[in-house]
């Protein structure tokens, strides 16, 4: 009896850690636009070194943040620590947005940052985008997003899909890429819709305890801001295909 109390206490006390682990991660990117320092996440989450490796393993189960072959910290969505074709600036802090998604999501997220200025390059053409962004209103351009990989496929390579969740100058830009990529299209919307989908997808994410959403739960949101479909989890013939992204 002692023993099973023992091994339930040690679980706990992993779990506490590795929440720790994941809320220093975000407000780390949160502020400073990279992904903190081993030493940084020892300190901020009061353990050790070993215990900041466990943390993030258990976190990469979770799909909370996305770690390379090395263990570093490659996604702790919307946050990046590479470059996937879109630049997010702030006043202050300069992000890497992990896909399109994500980079219209951060200025939603952050509640000390009025307004960012959101950079790309269309795949096709390579002309520049820009946008300023904030959380009053999408905002304006006759763009279009285009997402490569349904929702229940986005974790069987997330960098692959962020890589791929782009924004283009127009449809034949779209059709253009896909022409040349040998890619099959997937999810295109204006820029209202991707505004909408991003702004609240990740609303408390920089507080504790963060609760993942259910596939339900997912799956309306989708409908709510106006993404249907089979691509979203939301056809007859995907019903019980979760989205995977949250």
């Amino acid at each position: 009896m002692g023993a099973r109390g023992g091994d339930d206490e040690g679980h706990d006390v992993d779990g506490a850690a590795a929440e720790r682990v994941r809320l220093a991660v975000y407000l780390g990117f949160a502020a400073d636009g990279r992904a903190p320092s081993r030493d940084e996440l020892v300190r901020a989450a009061a353990t050790d070194a070993s215990g900041v490796d466990r943390a993030l393993a258990t976190l990469a189960a979770q799909r909370h943040v996305v770690l390379d072959d090395a263990g570093r910290i490659v996604m702790a969505h919307p946050f990046a620590s590479i470059n996937l074709g879109f630049s997010v600036m702030g006043e202050r802090t300069l992000w890497w947005g992990g896909c399109a998604w994500d980079s219209f999501a951060i200025p939603n997220l952050l509640p000390d940052v009025r307004e960012v200025l959101v950079a790309t390059t269309c795949p096709a053409c390579g002309a520049a985008h820009a946008w300023v962004v904030d959380a009053d209103g999408p905002p304006a351009g006759d763009q279009v997003a285009h997402f490569l990989v349904p929702t229940a496929h986005i974790w069987d390579d997330v960098v692959h899909t962020c890589a791929h969740q782009r924004i283009f100058c127009d449809e034949r830009c779209v059709e253009a890429w896909l022409a040349a990529t040998g890619n099959v299209r997937g999810s295109v919307f204006d820029l209202a819709t991707l505004w909408r989908l991003a702004a609240h997808w990740y609303d408390g994410r920089l507080g504790s305890p963060y609760v993942r959403r259910e596939p339900s739960a997912a799956r309306a949101y989708f409908e709510q801001v106006g993404l249907s479909g089979a691509f979203w989890g939301l056809g007859a013939d995907a019903a019980s295909a979760p989205p995977g992204s949250d």
